[in-house]
């Protein structure tokens, strides 16, 4: 069972802790070993499915992704508000605190921290877990657990495809979860308070 208010603490502690390291420390050492970890997998072919994965994280995947919840979940399309204003939040948050910690890319001068495909990736497919909700259990499981690897395969893009440090991936992966579980906790209390009551 899916528990937004758990996701929400967790996400949103983990987030606050790397965003605290990043400033302190900027790239520790763990940072630099796991990307030349992940950069040493990057064959070439694996570097073309990265690039065709890294669509995930962006608005060219995620806008037809998010029309698509609409279509296939009744719930999506009744607080559509809810869930596009994520979609909305999220960048902008990404956004913000980028120009906050003003951390640069590990190749180039860009903002890197935290990843804007990883907050967005996790702030879609995180809103995909928490709707999977009302479908039948095991489907529901396959569906959440395949959201959940697409989080990480878009999360391994950022690195592979160096744009990003380890950091900054599990920083816009936290955030992202974050925001959707406060979406998932928002949706259920409107849901609470504008079911019909018994008797009524």
């Amino acid at each position: 069972m899916l528990h937004p208010r758990r996701v929400l603490t967790v996400a949103g502690a983990c987030f606050l802790a790397l965003t605290a390291a990043v400033l302190l420390l900027g790239a520790a050492p763990a940072d630099v070993s796991v990307r030349e970890l992940l950069l040493d997998l990057a064959t070439p072919a694996v570097v073309d499915t990265m690039r065709v994965v890294n669509g995930a994280g962006d608005w060219r995947g995620l806008l037809p992704g998010t029309l698509l919840l609409f279509l296939v979940f009744r719930r999506a399309r009744a607080q559509w508000w809810l869930w596009t204003g994520l979609m909305i939040l999220a960048p902008t948050l990404e956004w913000a605190f980028k120009n906050l910690v003003g951390r640069p890319r590990p190749e180039g001068v860009a903002l890197s921290f935290p990843s804007g495909h990883a907050t967005a990736a996790a702030a879609f497919f995180g809103a995909v877990m928490f709707l999977a909700g009302a479908l039948p259990p095991r489907l529901c499981a396959w569906v959440r657990a395949l959201a959940m690897v697409m989080i990480v395969l878009v999360g391994m893009a950022r690195v592979m495809l160096r744009a990003h440090w380890p950091s900054d991936v599990l920083a816009g992966i936290a955030l992202g979860l974050a925001l959707a579980a406060a979406a998932g906790l928002l949706a259920s209390r409107e849901s609470v308070e504008t079911a019909p009551r018994s008797g009524a």
